[in-house]
């Protein structure tokens, strides 16, 4: 009991320190806080002073912060400038999943897929996983009849790749995909940077602000509520599609009022939202399991995360689209929605939040049939 209010109080507060070492050192600033809190989170996922015991602990609290940072979030977004935006997250979407059929065909064939038995599901499930996110991954194992073990060795191999994938994609994405793709043209990214340290040093004293934002929290957390609420309407494997469908729709529709709108505190609130999410998820991953491996599985499934990825920036460059919408799209396919936040904040831009999330939910509605298919034509070479 003692440990599991430790291990909170440590979710809960490091996100504060590393808000203030950001705001006092500029070398820090520039790595970034969500990067910084990714780093702290896997050292102490690695010290291994709390372990399985306490992972419903973590899933309670990401299964908390995430749906309210999301509104929160989403608040303070001009939908209207994002619809001038909309052809290229669409042709990024369009591209990123293009990337992910090739890697997976050609991974196949590489790994000696026409050789081994089931390795055709695999790819149908890498397919369904990378395209929507984890309840397509749950829901294929149902549809393609995939041996218990197998499923739970690409689950986990997915996990511990998507981590080191998630973090360089944070630490140097976008110095990477700017090599080849042009920036993000708003100034909200510059804006936000400034922002973040005004609202650090004000929101303790500025009381009104304070009032502001609890209520917005207070205005997200019904839209959670109600989400949530919708989650008991529809069938299991449409559950999470459905719940962040309709907090997305919500949190839009808020935006749309000015007394919540502007309310400069509610982005910040919600990235700090995003910092205890990001040292939760990274305390998860445990490195030193990762000693009885199947190589061949682990090469696939590594070779189809970064082969995609670097498809992915080749096919955007032929319709120039922007570094940060790549990343995102990428981001939202590969890692799922609830990590868009996570990577806009590193990217410290939060435009490209709705297109991300949009992104996701069209993943997680496609995941299933295109897995599926994948599996049918893998069985048949």
């Amino acid at each position: 009991m003692l440990n599991s209010v430790i291990l909170t109080v440590v979710y809960l507060f490091a996100p504060l320190l590393l808000l203030y070492l950001c705001s006092k050192f500029q070398f820090l600033s520039r790595i970034g806080s969500v990067v910084l809190a990714y780093l702290f989170g896997l050292i102490l996922g690695q010290l291994g002073i709390f372990g399985e015991l306490y992972s419903n602990l973590q899933e309670i609290i990401m299964s908390i912060v995430i749906p309210l940072s999301i509104p929160l979030m989403l608040f303070s977004s001009d939908v209207k400038s994002w619809r001038k935006l909309a052809v290229k997250p669409l042709y990024s979407l369009l591209f990123a999943l293009l990337a992910v059929f090739v890697s997976v065909v050609t991974g196949f064939f590489i790994f000696g897929g026409p050789h081994l038995e089931g390795f055709d599901k695999i790819g149908g499930l890498l397919v369904g996983v990378y395209s929507g996110g984890t309840p397509n991954l749950a829901s294929l194992k149902l549809i393609l009849g995939v041996d218990e073990e197998i499923y739970l060795a690409v689950h986990s191999y997915d996990m511990a790749v998507g981590a080191v994938y998630l973090f360089l994609l944070m630490g140097v994405g976008q110095r990477l995909f700017q090599l080849f793709l042009p920036p993000f043209e708003k100034s909200a990214f510059q804006d936000h940077e400034k922002q973040e340290k005004k609202v650090f040093k004000q929101f303790w004293t500025d009381k009104k602000l304070i009032k502001k934002v609890l209520v917005n929290v207070g205005y997200a957390a019904i839209i959670v509520l109600i989400g949530g609420s919708t989650m008991l309407l529809v069938p299991e494997s449409l559950k999470m599609v459905v719940f962040i469908f309709v907090i997305t729709g919500l949190a839009i529709f808020g935006s749309s009022f000015k007394t919540i709108n502007q309310v400069d505190g509610s982005f910040d609130v919600g990235m700090y939202l995003i910092l205890v999410f990001s040292i939760v998820v990274a305390s998860k991953v445990d490195i030193g399991g990762l000693s009885d491996v199947n190589p061949l599985i682990f090469g696939y499934i590594t070779f189809v995360v970064f082969c995609s990825l670097l498809l992915h920036i080749l096919l955007s460059k032929t319709k120039n689209i922007d570094a940060d919408t790549a990343i995102i799209t990428s981001a939202a396919l590969i890692c799922s929605p609830p990590f868009v936040p996570l990577v806009a904040g590193s990217l410290k831009n939060r435009e490209v939040i709705l297109p991300g999330l949009t992104i996701g939910l069209i993943g997680y509605a496609l995941g299933n049939y295109l897995g599926y298919l994948m599996a049918i034509l893998l069985a048949f070479i």
